[in-house]
């Protein structure tokens, strides 16, 4: 049976694991891999994730019997409103199409609702290919960025949103 857990600092490891698993899937055609591996570890250090969860990240995790199929991190109140936004969400490609991310996106509506939030927001990569997922989800585009992080890279994201 797959269920929700909310994850603990000691799922840390097991979120790293599954995005190193992901990330090279999802975003090789649109990163190198001196960018994929500089994001990697920026991202999901156990540093970087512990900084995420002291800045009001919280964590889900998909669980299939005693197997993490996935997770995502959202925030409530971002920037002080009543928006959610989801920073985090990934899924193992070998587990991708079942209804995970679906999952993940409602199960996230719903703790989003229980804390007065009206909106979700969400980054996604201009060129990756859960854009498609999220507008199918009922997110729209509402705005085009450019993030630049260190050794001149950059992230070239949608910002999305869905109306709760």
């Amino acid at each position: 049976m797959i269920h929700i857990v909310k994850a603990t600092t000691a799922d840390l490891k097991t979120i790293s694991e599954i995005a190193h698993k992901t990330w090279p899937l999802t975003y090789s055609e649109i990163l190198c891999p001196e960018q994929l591996a500089y994001m990697l570890d920026a991202f999901y250090s156990g540093e970087a994730l512990l900084e995420n969860i002291a800045n009001g990240h919280e964590f889900i995790l998909v669980k299939e019997n005693e197997m993490y199929l996935g997770f995502a991190s959202f925030e409530h109140h971002y920037e002080e409103g009543n928006t959610t936004k989801i920073h985090k969400i990934y899924i193992l490609p070998e587990t991708q199409g079942k209804g995970i991310g679906k999952l993940l996106i409602n199960a996230i509506a719903d703790f989003a609702k229980t804390n007065q939030s009206h909106t979700l927001l969400l980054n996604v990569n201009r060129f990756n290919k859960a854009l498609t997922f999220y507008q199918k989800m009922g997110f729209e585009i509402i705005q085009e960025i450019d993030i630049e992080l260190e050794h001149g890279y950059l992230m070239e994201d949608y910002i999305m949103e869905k109306r709760l």
